[in-house]
């Protein structure tokens, strides 16, 4: 049965490379994703308040049969409860709704700086990882200017940073202030979501070249990168051709096409934007 690589984080667990992102799965469909996805081999998934899922999420994994310390679950925590203590109760509610003790990794869904909260809240996320209600902490949509902040006025460095990542919009910088400081990289919207990139020449190309799908290429593109990716589906099929990744590998001729791809530095959702 296939199953991602761990990659190790800076507190010391370990995250699979490659999870089920559930968005935007209603609580029957995700319960049925979850149960299905863990039956193939996946050991990571990822989830959020905002998507209105929990809870289905939780039966999925009541169904699986796989022991929870086997499974790597994230959640996120949107600007309802940002600003100092308020994650307490948002956590708390998550924890109900997917009906485990702990989380593996809880974010921060969005900086909302506007809101200029995101450095309580993390504060919070603190007290909540010396709690054990979750075992890491990190944020989603962050650039480097709302990490700064964070070095600057907290005491844990984010053990990953969730943003939109694929060929045509690899963010190598953010990536490259991420990896310098210890946090791990983790893509949404991996396949491009939203966009015509599986249907790029490039890619039929490469999949052709290596006996896989496009999708199949974009993915091990994340995992060359040492990226985390969460792709989403409910069709079997598609979650086992996404875990299907770790079996060939891409040249330095096919990570150059790739290159090719990127539509520059304006593609993709904003952090001050509530999208993903």
């Amino acid at each position: 049965m296939a199953s991602a690589p761990l990659i190790e984080l800076n507190d010391g667990y370990k995250i699979p490379q490659l999870g089920l992102g559930t968005w935007p799965l209603d609580d029957t469909q995700v319960a049925k994703a979850v149960e299905e996805a863990v039956s193939l081999g996946y050991r990571h998934i990822d989830t959020a308040v905002k998507y209105g899922n929990e809870a289905g999420v939780g039966e999925g994994i009541r169904n699986s049969g796989v022991d929870r310390s086997e499974l790597f679950i994230t959640t996120k925590l949107d600007g309802e409860f940002q600003g100092s203590g308020k994650a307490v109760a948002g956590l708390d509610g998550s924890l109900k709704r997917l009906g485990l003790e702990y989380v593996d990794l809880l974010l921060i869904h969005w900086p909302l700086p506007r809101r200029d909260e995101f450095v309580s809240t993390w504060k919070t996320f603190e007290e909540l990882q010396a709690s054990g209600k979750v075992r890491s902490i990190g944020v989603s949509n962050f650039k480097p200017a709302h990490l700064d902040r964070l070095f600057a006025e907290t005491d844990v460095v984010p053990a990953v940073n969730q943003i939109q990542i694929s060929p045509a919009i690899p963010r190598t910088a953010a990536r490259a202030f991420n990896e310098r400081n210890g946090i791990v990289t983790e893509s949404y919207s991996p396949l491009g979501a939203r966009s015509d990139l599986l249907n790029a020449p490039i890619l039929a190309s490469l999949a052709e070249k290596h006996g896989k799908t496009p999708g199949q290429v974009v993915l091990r593109w994340h995992v060359q990168q040492g990226l985390v990716a969460i792709p989403k589906t409910a069709n079997p099929k598609r979650m086992q051709e996404n875990l299907d990744v770790f079996d060939f590998e891409l040249d330095r001729e096919d990570l150059d096409r790739l290159q090719t791809l990127d539509a520059g530095p304006d593609a993709g959702v904003d952090s001050d934007v509530q999208g993903h």
